[in-house]
């Protein structure tokens, strides 16, 4: 197996993203083959440019035309698809979020790891399973690859800011903020899909589809918090049923605490990532970092001090990074990598439950009004969800 034989189910907007990508040439050694749509007209369309095309992810799965899908549709169906292209021995490529809830997205990786437990057990080999997979042995036995969406890893400047917390550069952590109030929406968006901003159809709004990336990178970095208190306000901007503008309160274990802010009925809406530690401040804005050090740690010069108000001087650098501007094709081509090389994954689908339960858990915690311990029960955030969605 040379290359990595794509299908991609749902294409809508961020479908056709991905499509358009493949076939600029613009992933080595990944190739676009076929495209599922429910849509007759999109079917016709695609099928004029030489793709196979299905109605149903299902049909595409029996053809054994593809070695992977990246999975595109509204976020209620990622679960039952990722699980029956695990089913088929696919591997997948998930848009955020890998479901609608946490509850949903363990049964999703729980099912992922026992196919993968199956593939390489004994039993596998048995005759039993003799003449499965006719057509598609290319990646048949080997281990299914599992990856994520989260685009923004693939960003140098966050790459830098994780490196640099990871590192200690910054001291023991105390302090995060991040207002991300710059993904205005207006109302003709929304209206763009009967499935936009609804319990049912996406299972919330801000938080889930625009701030994934957003909680996906701070739990990347900073890892995740051991409380948070969550603030929300449901169709304040727009004629929706779902959050649009959000604040959120976040304690982690060590002690340091931070707030998060986003809204999609802000503008002109700000961007600024800052993280605060005892050696200093990382501030993200406008597109440059900036690194603000201490030359004495805060708490050590607290502690020795002999004058009440001086403090420790500072001195402040750019940290320099590479632009990127195709980080979706960063994330397919690292994708390809892992199915063909074992090329350890930007993303890995396992992870996404992480961002998915902070977004879960802000809305939750909003709703009833109280501090909530993490990990969350996803059973918990399902029943409520349930009753808004009229499931």
């Amino acid at each position: 197996m040379n290359k990595v034989r794509f299908g991609i189910i749902g294409m809508g907007n961020i479908g056709v993203v991905h499509a358009d990508t493949l076939l600029a040439g613009k992933v080595a050694r990944g190739e676009l083959v076929a495209v599922v749509s429910s849509s007759p007209a999109k079917r016709e369309a695609w099928a004029g440019r030489g793709m196979q095309v299905f109605s149903t992810a299902a049909e595409l799965f029996q053809s054994r035309a593809v070695d992977a899908v990246i999975i595109a549709t509204p976020h209620w169906q990622h679960p039952e698809l990722g699980i029956a292209a695990f089913k088929a021995g696919v591997h997948v490529l998930m848009e955020k979020p890998i479901a609608a809830h946490k509850a949903d997205a363990e049964r999703l990786i729980s099912a992922y790891q026992k196919t993968n437990s199956v593939l390489h057990s004994p039993a596998d080999h048995s005759p039993a399973h003799a003449g499965k997979g006719q057509g598609n042995d290319r990646q048949r036995n080997s281990k299914l690859v599992f990856g994520c969406m989260y685009q923004k890893r693939a960003e140098p400047c966050f790459q830098k800011i994780r490196a640099l917390v990871q590192s200690g550069e910054l001291g023991e952590i105390v302090r995060v903020n991040w207002i991300i109030t710059d993904w205005f929406r207006t109302e003709a968006y929304y209206a763009s899909g009967g499935w936009r901003a609804t319990w049912a159809g996406e299972g919330g709004g801000v938080l889930l589809n625009q701030c994934l990336h957003n909680l996906d990178l701070l739990q990347w970095i900073l890892g995740m918090p051991k409380s948070l208190r969550g603030f929300c306000q449901f169709g304040r901007f727009h004629k929706i049923e779902v959050e649009d503008s959000v604040t959120a309160y976040l304690e982690w274990m060590k002690g340091a605490n931070g707030v998060f802010v986003s809204s999609t009925g802000e503008a002109p809406g700000t961007n600024r990532f800052e993280i605060a530690g005892t050696k200093g401040r990382l501030v993200l804005e406008h597109d440059r970092l900036t690194f603000t050090r201490n030359e004495a740690d805060m708490l050590e010069f607290s502690r020795t001090a002999t004058q009440g108000f001086v403090k420790p001087a500072t001195h402040t650098e750019d940290i320099a990074f590479a632009k990127v501007e195709l980080p979706h094709a960063m994330v397919v081509q690292n994708f390809v990598n892992a199915v063909l090389g074992g090329e350890p994954l930007i993303a890995p689908g396992t992870e996404g439950i992480h961002a998915l339960e902070l977004a879960n858990a802000i809305t939750l915690s909003s709703l009833q009004k109280k501090t909530l311990p993490l990990p969350m029960s996803g059973a918990v955030w399902q029943r409520k969800l349930n009753q808004l969605a009229r499931r």
